[in-house]
């Protein structure tokens, strides 16, 4: 199994760097993971809707390049489904068992992902309702990637 992890923007923080390095360590033994940081667009103050959505086109053509053909797309997007840990451990187990090798998550900046990243995905997926800077969900969604795991293992680590 491959996971990767699509980003937009640099991670800047040391103990955001920290915790994602710890968990995907963790994750080798059960896939190989690789996360690509892709640069985000500069967005002027006071941005207009038209300089919103052309910057978010910038940003979503640079994601597509790095999507394989046949990966099974999964982008966080508030108006995605929410799903408990344990529902997203079989959603994945489910994705290994119709033939997918290869699932990439993506995530994208301060101002979201366009249309054409959103409407790419085979499934869309929230954390909730509320609004967390894109480098903290990077950690928070490699730890539930890696709990994912250990629920499928029946691991006590979920407990």
């Amino acid at each position: 199994m491959q996971i990767k992890l699509i980003t937009v923007g640099k991670l800047k923080e040391k103990y955001l760097k920290d915790g994602i390095a710890e968990y995907s360590k963790r994750l080798s033994r059960f896939a190989k993971t690789e996360i690509i940081e892709l640069a985000d667009e500069k967005t002027p103050d006071k941005a207009s809707a038209a300089q919103n959505k052309q910057i978010l086109r910038k940003e979503g053509q640079r994601i597509q390049e790095k999507i394989g053909s046949r990966d099974y797309v999964i982008v966080l997007a508030i108006e995605g489904k929410q799903l408990a840990s344990e529902d997203f451990a079989q959603k994945m187990s489910e994705i290994t068992l119709s033939g997918y090798s290869n699932i990439t998550f993506i995530i994208g900046g301060s101002l979201g992902l366009d249309e054409a990243i959103k409407q790419r995905a085979n499934f869309k997926m929230s954390f909730g309702l509320l609004t967390l800077p894109h480098q903290l969900m990077r950690l928070v969604l490699v730890e539930q990637i890696y709990r994912a795991y250990m629920i499928q293992q029946g691991s006590p680590y979920h407990k």
